[in-house]
């Protein structure tokens, strides 16, 4: 069997495939079960820890990037609260359209402002929109340059 590396992150995702519980997997690592338990929840492997767990597993471990980890984390965050916001600011615009479609209704000389209002409505959300969506980002100028310039 060819030695593979595996990031430190998927300890648990191993061991799960191998049916093992962590009083298993501590007693053939010589690692305290607590030590397996911290190294599953995220926490720092030592260098010993580390070379259990690839004797174990007969593998190479190694530990991931955590600021990577945690400059995705911080996107991800970022987009869902620009998700939010988006469902926010759809909720004001419709709740703020009910009044004038009534009004709207019941006298057809209101449906002018009724239509400035959506068409104002329809801006603002499209303009917040592309920038949460962002439309034209690194993914879509990648594209652009091997479709102009015929990379591969």
């Amino acid at each position: 069997m060819k030695p593979t590396t595996i990031n430190l992150r998927d300890l648990k995702k191993m061991r799960l495939q191998r049916h093992w519980s962590q009083e298993q997997l501590a007693e053939m690592s010589g690692l305290s079960i607590r030590t397996i338990q911290r190294i599953e929840n995220g926490e720092n492997a030592g260098f010993e820890s580390i070379k259990s767990l690839a004797a174990v597993f007969e593998i190479d471990i190694i530990d991931s990037d955590k600021k990577k980890e945690i400059t995705q984390v911080r996107k991800e965050e970022a987009y869902i609260e620009n998700i939010k916001g988006l469902y926010k600011l759809l909720a004001v615009a419709i709740l703020s359209l009910i009044a004038p479609v009534i009004l709207a209704i019941t006298d057809a000389t209101n449906w002018s402002v009724f239509l400035w209002l959506l068409l104002s409505w329809t801006v603002i959300i499209g303009i917040y929109s592309l920038n949460v969506f962002d439309f034209f980002g690194d993914e879509w100028k990648q594209k652009i340059i091997k479709k102009r310039f015929k990379k591969e």
